[in-house]
């Protein structure tokens, strides 16, 4: 893990954002839900996502001790996105220096709490802050590109004795300027978070970011689909997943079907209306789980 000796020095430069705990929505950057940023396999990547479409350029890169930043670790993101957000709205100062409890962040993402679950969080941080990412995204001039990282420090905090305290990291301007800005953040749904597969997880945020909640719904090619993932599965494998997908109705709040049209197939998805009980239990079980989480990293 890189710790840059210029840490001590940030707090003097940006105010110090503590974490509030407590039941708050789920909120993910719509940027982050729309393109490819993420590995979507939990087993190490270290091959770039290198993508171009019109003038939207994307380079993810991954160093070999730590491999490419997954869609798991981006669970950390929407906890800083969330955090920030009510925050904002509460009329509360906010900051991209943000100091938390890992009891927080795991409860928060329906993680178990215990040491293990402690050390691949850990190991989270240190990929979203190895990971580099060059992109046009939000630049003026599209042969520009912002590069940053994930995480641009953390560091665990300490008592006299050495026992951990919490940890401090400081976000990126360019995540921070889409998170503040409340046009490009989006609630998601808290069982979200319950999605164990990479492919399902990453699906689901580019079907609420394009779906939202629009009566007709949305739909890609499978294609498409394939080329927004950054995925290294064949074409083959990727299409054989998203129609288990669909066979499963595995995204909370929206209805999945298949058309086939001129020898291709295309994903149709409508998000489903909710139903008041039902969103009353969901809200009951979520505060359930974050009294007791389950480990589902």
């Amino acid at each position: 893990m890189r710790r840059l000796s210029a840490f001590s020095a940030k707090p003097a430069q940006l105010d110090l954002f503590v974490s509030q705990g407590g039941d708050i929505a789920a909120r993910d950057a719509q940027d982050l839900m729309a393109w490819p940023f993420f590995s979507l396999s939990k087993s190490k990547r270290v091959r770039p996502i290198d993508f171009r479409m019109g003038e939207v350029s994307i380079l993810v890169e991954a160093t070999a001790e730590h491999g490419m930043a997954t869609i798991w670790d981006a669970d950390v993101l929407i906890w800083v996105a969330s955090q920030i957000v009510e925050a904002r709205d509460a009329g509360r100062p906010t900051s991209r220096l943000i100091a938390a409890t890992p009891h927080e962040i795991l409860a928060f993402t329906r993680r178990g709490t215990g040491k293990a679950s402690y050390e691949r969080l850990k190991a989270g941080l240190d990929r979203l802050q190895s990971t580099t990412i060059a992109t046009s995204i939000r630049q003026r001039d599209a042969r520009r590109r912002h590069r940053f990282s994930w995480i641009n420090e953390w560091k665990e905090r300490l008592d006299h004795s050495g026992r951990a305290l919490g940890i401090e990291m400081i976000i990126p301007d360019w995540f921070y300027e889409g998170v503040i800005d409340q046009a490009l953040v989006l609630t998601i749904d808290a069982d979200y978070f319950a999605l164990t597969g990479g492919l399902e997880r990453w699906l689901y945020r580019l079907v609420r970011k394009h779906g939202g909640k629009q009566r007709g719904g949305w739909s890609f090619d499978f294609q498409h689909l394939h080329m927004k993932s950054g995925a290294l599965s064949p074409p083959k494998r990727f299409a054989f997943e998203l129609r288990d997908i669909v066979r499963r109705q595995a995204l909370p709040g929206y209805t999945l079907t298949i058309e086939h049209a001129f020898g291709r197939e295309r994903l149709n998805f409508v998000a489903v209306r909710p139903d008041p009980f039902d969103a009353a239990m969901r809200r009951l079980r979520l505060r359930s789980t974050n009294h007791h989480p389950v480990d589902m990293s």
